[in-house]
């Protein structure tokens, strides 16, 4: 690709993400951050784990979801945020399936609870505790129930798993504060007092 190529992809993207209430333009950032590094999850478990990165394919079954949030919130706010934060919750279950309770994935739903509490105003704090408790029930949800996991890894293998998913939890959830810390004095009064008039 060229350079003109590369720029124009570039602003497209951005064009994409762009939204004017700031919340939603950090939800539309987060998901397309998140859709950029999924393709790349599988040579990072190659590298890091093990060559067996089959059980890593589940990953690709939220790409749409997450790489639709734009567009949705667009559409309408509310439902944007809350298919990027189902989209969250539901990939870290589909990869607790997958690699087993012994992976350490669950770690994702910290992002997760992160977004549930900073995504909604003050006026809408009942979305915020219904994902909030959707995220808590996630990481509750006996490893029983889930099933087997599709691939058994040696002990090892599990505690690189672990530490690859801790620092790719932790750069999200970072990331995220930075988004929040930088739009701090975008977000207007009024979506911290539930509609109260801007002083």
């Amino acid at each position: 690709m060229s350079v003109n190529g590369l720029k124009r992809a570039v602003a497209a993207i951005a064009t994409y993400a762009a939204h004017p209430d700031p919340r939603a333009a950090i939800a539309n950032t987060v998901a397309l951050v998140i859709v950029s590094n999924q393709p790349f999850y599988p040579l990072y478990l190659c590298w890091a784990v093990s060559p067996v990165i089959s059980p890593s394919y589940v990953t690709f079954l939220s790409t749409p979801l997450f790489a639709a949030v734009p567009a949705v919130m667009r559409r309408n706010v509310r439902l944007g945020r809350s298919l990027l934060l189902s989209a969250g919750i539901g990939n870290t279950l589909l990869c607790r399936i997958a690699f087993g309770a012994g992976s350490g994935v669950e770690v994702f739903l910290f992002p997760c609870l992160v977004l549930a509490l900073l995504l909604f105003r003050r006026s809408e704090r009942s979305f915020a505790l219904v994902f909030a408790g959707m995220t808590f029930a996630a990481y509750l949800l006996p490893a029983e129930t889930l099933g087997p996991p599709l691939h058994i890894y040696e002990p090892e293998e599990y505690l690189a798993l672990q530490r690859l998913n801790f620092l790719s939890a932790a750069s999200l959830t970072v990331l995220i504060g930075w988004l929040f810390a930088a739009r701090l004095d975008t977000i207007p009064h009024s979506d911290e007092t539930g509609g109260a008039c801007e002083t």
